[in-house]
């Protein structure tokens, strides 16, 4: 007997001296500069919930979804957080990249002016000035906004600019309302005036597309599977702790990046954002799950007024996949 308890000890003591494994190094590019939305990334981190999964997370900042979406690509980044239908039409071209999950679900796409201006529906909008950014997204997307709403473009004015432009304008009086993000523009204005915000969305008027989401490069997928499906793993945690702390995960933020923005915006701006995680058919679900309709519905949207080529239509699937997330109660 104590021939085998020494044996055995031997044995842990073997085990105890042998170095942990060690985490794989992950690189995370947003879409853009930090602002709300991004809080979940930064508190899983915080929280160790990557850790958890022997993952060593760097998150870096973004310059525009189309430029993450080349970086992932090219592999100079592990994965990135971007608009899906960006992704789309660079995948159409070539660019070896797939959504691994689609976090927004629901369009955060809106038309936004001072609250205090009183424009809340469509109709208010006529005899205003819209600022827009030539091309981008939500500039696409603005003529099927105005066949749903029965809205014609003599209704109202443009100016048109870059994102800065496009905010400075509604700032300084030059445009009473601006294309953009319910949780991205609308708080850059309200740190820049303190003023309160209010968007029309264009999803309460039947647009349904997604938004953004993770994505990889599609070699890194299937040569790292174990890897991506922690990465998805840790990610859905991350996602809903942050839900059930909203103020605690826009702090993380200010904890890795004290120059990241404002607590009370970024705080307001994450809660604007967790609506946008499911729809009506994934209420029960956990993040990410996007379903294969809301998928084809996007798919079909950008074909027609995105600018997505009409052979996209043919292979939905091959934009993103939900095979790497983890299943319920996991």
């Amino acid at each position: 007997m104590k021939r085998l308890i020494g044996a055995v000890s031997a044995v842990l003591m073997v085990f105890a001296a042998m170095p942990a494994q060690a985490a794989d190094k992950v690189v995370l590019m947003l879409n853009w500069y930090v602002y709300g939305e991004h809080a979940p990334f930064y508190y899983g981190k915080a929280k160790g919930i990557y850790a958890a999964e022997a993952i060593e997370l760097e998150i870096q900042e973004g310059r525009g979804s189309a430029a993450t979406t080349q970086a992932v690509a090219a592999k100079t980044a592990d994965f990135g957080y971007v608009d899906v239908p960006t992704m789309m039409r660079a995948a159409i071209k070539g660019a070896p990249v797939v959504a691994t999950g689609v976090l927004l679900q629901t369009s955060p796409m809106s038309a936004m002016g001072f609250a205090d201006k009183n424009i809340r529906k469509p109709e208010d909008i006529k005899g205003k000035t819209v600022a827009i950014t030539p091309a981008d997204s939500m500039t696409q997307i603005w003529p099927l906004f105005l066949k749903k709403t029965g809205l014609k473009e003599s209704d109202f004015q443009t100016v048109a600019g870059d994102g800065q432009t496009k905010l400075n304008a509604v700032i300084n009086g030059q445009a009473d309302l601006l294309l953009g993000y319910v949780m991205d523009q609308s708080m850059k204005i309200k740190d820049a005036t303190g003023k309160d915000v209010y968007p029309i969305k264009f999803a309460d008027y039947g647009i349904n597309m997604v938004s953004s989401g993770i994505i990889a490069n599609a070699d890194y997928v299937k040569a790292n599977a174990d890897l991506v499906r922690r990465f998805m793993s840790a990610t859905t945690k991350a996602v809903e702790a942050a839900e059930k702390e909203p103020k605690a995960a826009a702090q993380s933020i200010l904890d890795a990046n004290p120059k990241g923005g404002k607590i009370d915006t970024l705080t307001q701006g994450f809660e604007l954002t967790i609506p946008l995680y499911r729809t009506a058919e994934t209420k029960s679900k956990r993040p990410f799950q996007v379903t294969d309709q809301n998928m084809t519905d996007s798919v079909n949207l950008m074909v027609e007024y995105g600018g997505l080529d009409a052979k996209a239509k043919d292979n939905p699937k091959a934009f993103y996949t939900n095979d790497y997330l983890p299943k319920s109660g996991s």
